[in-house]
């Protein structure tokens, strides 16, 4: 009897099941490798610090006991599951498209943070799953001093939470829009740890491609640390989506807009700004022209939003703002003719210089060469690269507790905490999707999880 080779198509429901049990056990292996890797690095840091400080064989011989107890508690405290309700909030200090930001104490140490909730929901419509988890992935691995620290990261069937450090000096957007225009001091300050800041990701093969004063946030002592990478982009497939897709079919224009002074221009800007920083849209004023042509970019990039934020800083809004985000894009792409310094707003010839070697075309833009080139131009001169994070800030921040929120806007409290109950619950088949497209997306970092103990009376926050 002859035997037939015919082969069975497989259902959608096996292959949706194949591939879930793929990337789980790739995950659960890639974990354990990069879990070995990182206590090993924990050791070797702590036997080179003991090293440089000297120490005794005896006074080793304690630190790498007690090092060896954080490690073990670290591996209990690894299996309990966080969540929710283990935070109190206390405010919301920040709205975005996809959920807000709020200022939180953990219950059990007291210690507080800055808890970042986004809607699995508006991730998942408006295609914002590579750009989250991109997010998360740079602040895990991005663990330095220009990068706002991500402690911990977990999700519930509707949310996702990153547990952030709390920097509550706000951001430089805040700061902008306070002020009509920075000294030249305060903006070689800046700019040269933002320049500090972009390069610490870039060294770790990221280009940020979101650069604006909203994502430069502001510490306790007015020092400089990047935030916001939903937008930036690695080297990993799941990190690549299309971005700004409306803009790139704007009609050409030929920018016949009403003119108006800088004074004018600037409270316009003012006025709109903080509407486009919550939109879904956004502004495109930061953002390079060659990330909008779809032929390709690099970290170059992110040096060109730089430039624009330099500008906005010394003359009081950005070189391209229009009325609408269509005629925003459209003076970008045209930035030869639009790029122009109002003359009623002097600025030096450095500066002028500087802003003009970020804002160009790629092949010839300012760090094509590498950081070095970026530290040697003349604005920067006389800048203390090295020890500039130890060093006063250019403009003090004045903070009265370790909860105050007087540098963020104020914002009304809101339900998406809220998790059960309600006419609009998902599907039980939603929700497992839901959870499925954000496998591995918790997080809980060797620090946060190892510092134990309430905080010292005098550092107990007050009212916010």
């Amino acid at each position: 009897m002859a035997v037939t080779n015919s082969t069975v198509p497989m259902s959608m429901y096996t292959q949706d099941k194949v591939t879930r049990t793929k990337v789980t056990l790739e995950n659960f292996y890639c974990n354990l490798q990069t879990q070995h890797d990182e206590r090993e690095q924990r050791q070797k840091n702590l036997e080179r610090v003991m090293d440089q400080e000297g120490l005794s064989e005896d006074e080793k011989e304690s630190k790498r006991k007690n090092h060896a107890r954080k490690e073990t508690e670290f591996l209990r405290l690894k299996r309990t599951r966080l969540g929710l309700e283990d935070f109190e909030s206390l405010k919301v200090i920040g709205r975005g498209a996809f959920g807000e930001v709020r200022l939180v104490q953990k219950k059990d140490t007291g210690h507080i943070y800055a808890m970042k909730v986004l809607r699995k929901a508006d991730m998942l419509e408006k295609e914002q799953v590579a750009h989250i988890r991109a997010e998360r992935d740079i602040l895990v691995e991005a663990d330095n001093q220009w990068v706002v620290k991500m402690f911990y990261s977990f999700q519930d069937p509707k949310n996702l939470y990153l547990i952030m450090e709390f920097l509550p000096g706000g951001d430089m957007m805040t700061l902008l829009m306070k002020k009509d225009t920075l000294t030249e001091e305060e903006t070689q300050f800046y700019i040269a740890e933002s320049v500090l800041a972009i390069d610490s990701i870039h060294q770790l093969g990221f280009i940020h491609r979101d650069i604006k004063p909203d994502n430069l946030l502001l510490d306790s002592k007015g020092h400089v640390k990047l935030s916001d990478f939903g937008l930036c982009t690695g080297l990993k497939k799941a990190h690549r989506t299309e971005f700004y897709r409306d803009l790139t079919q704007a009609q050409p224009s030929d920018f016949t807009s009403k003119p108006m002074n800088s004074k004018r221009k600037a409270e316009t800007w003012k006025k709109n700004r903080r509407q486009l920083a919550y939109s879904t849209v956004g502004t495109p004023d930061y953002i390079a022209p060659e990330v909008f042509q779809q032929t390709g970019y690099n970290k170059l990039c992110d040096w060109w939003s730089l430039g624009v934020i330099m500008f906005e800083m010394l003359i009081g809004y950005p070189p391209f703002c229009s009325e609408s985000p269509q005629e925003t894009y459209r003076k970008v792409m045209h930035w030869k003719e639009t790029l122009v310094f109002p003359p009623e707003v002097p600025i030096s010839e450095k500066a002028r210089e500087l802003i003009l070697r970020f804002c160009c075309e790629a092949d010839h833009r300012v760090g094509a060469g590498g950081v070095e080139e970026i530290k040697s131009q003349l604005f920067f001169e006389g800048v203390d690269w090295e020890h500039i994070r130890e060093r006063p800030a250019a403009i003090t921040i004045e903070i009265k507790s370790i909860d105050d929120t007087s540098n963020f806007d104020d914002f009304p409290d809101s339900d998406i905490l809220q998790t059960g109950g309600g006419g609009n619950e998902q599907s039980d088949t939603d929700s497992k999707y839901k959870d499925w497209v954000f496998i591995n997306y918790t997080y809980k970092r060797f620090e946060g999880l190892t510092q134990r103990g309430p905080l010292p009376s005098s550092m107990k926050p007050g009212t916010a």
